[in-house]
């Protein structure tokens, strides 16, 4: 049991230092020296990595703190009094100390450890050698989504490529670009590795689509046009394709389904399963908690005639096209919530954990992966394949064609076209800032230039660190 007990927890790592966001050291645990001895060791320590990304910190509230909250799509919700403490984030008021800031953070490198475990431990273990390049090609795409996460948030972080041999993870910060360059180097060295799928068995394992795809959404941030381009046309030619359906997409039985490049599994009876992710987000006492609504603003996004206004939006008072009357139940609560993570009533199974326990949490879609081409494509002055894949997502929304022409029009005609496809998906926030869009949409929430483009490095962290990690401007 103990080892079970270690792959679900952080698999017991070798932190003795002051660094508590990178200490793992948990009662019951197993040190890694005399674990990581067999084939299942290396699998289970896999496996505790996947458990990761549908973790509280990952999928919960943590995350929507820093990736939802602060974008002018999302709301705190729930009713007034309750976790009043989010709303530092939508008004951007939030300090080094405050617990989301420092939760996230903690959560993210506790995530990076889990992979540098297995990057470093499993190969030195005999045992099927293609099994083992497989998970260590797992480990290193998973270390560069949790590093992805960390630069997009806080800005440069220090690099740990494996477990450091002198035990030392008090380090500087390196600079962004150099953990941009850090992640694409796992983002590639994983994808000549992984397959492009798996049995039944194993779905929500990480594939050779899913590291390319994530890696063309690195170029992306980096403004690396051309190499954006050309990942994404690698990705597009795997045979990916968008679901016609906008409502099946987001349901139980549409999960895994042609669209999916990086989909997190939550199926009670799979190897991962279960997550908090659609209950903090379900109607209030009728599915959920009622937290990280869509706005006013996200509402009045969609044009005339976009079927995803309703299938994103659940309103009071609505019967879904499953069958279920939606009543919120607290006069206090607002009116629309998050319709992507509602798991019908029919549907719903928590063996494994309250309501939407089930609902699997979509990373990277391929209607992403079209408008990644196409904003890629427009800045190399291609218009014609901008154009031509951005009306591909229009179309499936049953839009006509954009009416955007030249290379600025169609920029913005993009990226709009993300704010509504990907609603409430985590990416409205990062997006604006990437783009420099925040300054002006986000002025009257309290952004301000130069300081809110990331978040604050975690007062504790920079204090135990004796100074080592220093603090990003404005904080």
């Amino acid at each position: 049991m103990k080892k079970i007990v270690l792959a679900l927890t952080l698999i017991g790592a070798v932190v003795s230092c002051k660094d508590d966001y990178l200490d793992t050291v948990q009662p019951g645990r197993v040190e890694a020296a005399t674990f990581f001895t067999t084939q299942d060791d290396a699998m289970q320590a896999t496996n505790a990595i996947y458990v990761a990304l549908r973790s509280w910190e990952n999928s919960a509230f943590p995350a929507q703190y820093v990736f939802g909250v602060p974008a002018d799509d999302v709301e705190k919700g729930s009713n007034p009094g309750d976790g009043s403490f989010i709303n530092v984030y939508n008004n951007f008021t939030y300090t080094a100390s405050d617990s989301g800031v420092e939760g996230y953070w903690i959560g993210q490198w506790q995530f990076v450890n889990r992979c540098n475990q297995v990057i470093t431990n499993v190969p030195n273990i005999n045992m099927d050698e293609s099994l083992k390049n497989r998970l260590v090609a797992e480990a290193k795409m998973l270390r560069a989504y949790f590093y992805f996460n960390l630069v997009r948030i806080y800005g440069g972080v220090p690099i740990y490529d494996g477990l450091p041999a002198d035990k030392n993870y008090n380090i500087p910060r390196n600079s962004v670009n150099e953990v941009y360059d850090f992640i694409i180097s796992d983002l590639t060295a994983a994808a000549a590795v992984l397959p492009q799928s798996y049995d039944a068995a194993n779905l929500g394992r990480v594939t050779k689509g899913g590291a390319l795809g994530l890696l063309s959404k690195v170029y992306l941030y980096k403004k690396d046009w051309q190499k954006a381009y050309d990942t994404s046309n690698q990705v597009i030619a795997l045979g990916y394709s968008l679901d016609p359906d906008f409502n099946h997409l987001f349901r139980p039985a549409g999960e895994f389904g042609s669209e999916s490049v990086i989909e997190v599994n939550c199926d009670c009876s799979s190897q991962f399963g279960g997550s908090q992710y659609a209950e903090v987000q379900g109607v209030r006492n009728q599915f959920g908690w009622g937290f990280f609504t869509p706005t006013t603003a996200l509402e009045n996004a969609f044009e005339l005639g976009d079927i995803r206004k309703e299938l994103t939006i659940l309103r009071e008072g609505e019967t879904t096209p499953e069958g279920d009357l939606i009543h919120k139940g607290d006069s206090q609560a607002g009116d629309m919530w998050n319709q992507k993570v509602y798991v019908p009533t029919s549907l719903n199974n928590s063996t494994c954990g309250s309501y939407g326990s089930i609902q699997n949490i979509r990373i990277l879609r391929f209607a992403e992966i079209l408008l990644i081409n196409a904003e890629a494509a427009n800045e190399l002055g291609n218009t014609a394949t901008a154009t031509t894949n951005l009306n591909k997502v229009r179309t499936r929304a049953q839009l006509p064609n954009t009416t955007a022409s030249g290379q600025v029009g169609l920029r913005n005609a993009i990226w709009h076209e993300r704010r509504v496809e990907l609603a409430l998906e985590g990416d409205r926030f990062v997006d604006l800032v990437r783009t420099g869009q925040a300054t002006t949409v986000l002025a009257s929430y309290g952004y301000k230039a130069g300081k809110n483009e990331v978040f604050p490095i975690p007062f504790n962290s920079i204090n135990q660190s004796n100074g080592v990690l220093t603090q990003n401007p404005g904080y």
